[in-house]
């Protein structure tokens, strides 16, 4: 008897094992899934990519440099935080514009209208974290 209790208890083990991830209990989630393209998702540029990439202006003069891509929760479209005057980081001032606002142009990133003045007035984007 005693043996039939192990082998029981063995398989019931097994058997748990095998039958998959467990679920927790509580309300069922639902999960919006929206259709993406990936032909047109490929034709993108990849964040690895943009940052660091120099930021040039229709003149083709180097205004800046793209330090980072930032999504906030509530707009959800990206800006681009543009490293602008210094030296070798000294006296760098970052400052934010709508990602949007950017080109491509010839696989280089343009900003129109762009000047490293008019770029140093606008406000001053510090890192919270």
């Amino acid at each position: 008897m005693k043996g039939l209790f192990t082998s029981l208890a063995a398989a019931a083990t097994i058997a748990a094992a095998l039958s998959g991830p467990a679920l927790s209990q509580g309300t069922p989630q639902t999960l919006s899934v929206m259709k993406v393209d990936p032909q047109s998702v490929a034709t993108g540029y990849r964040t690895s990519k943009v940052v660091g990439s120099s930021v040039v202006n229709e003149a083709g003069e180097s205004v800046g440099t793209i330090d980072d891509l930032i999504v906030t929760p509530n707009e959800k479209v990206p800006f681009a935080v543009l490293s602008v005057g210094g030296f070798l980081g000294i006296g760098t001032k970052y400052v934010v514009v709508p990602y949007s606002a950017l080109e491509v142009n010839d696989k280089r990133m343009m900003l129109r209208g762009a000047t490293k003045e008019s770029l140093k007035s606008l406000p001053e984007f510090k890192y919270t974290d």
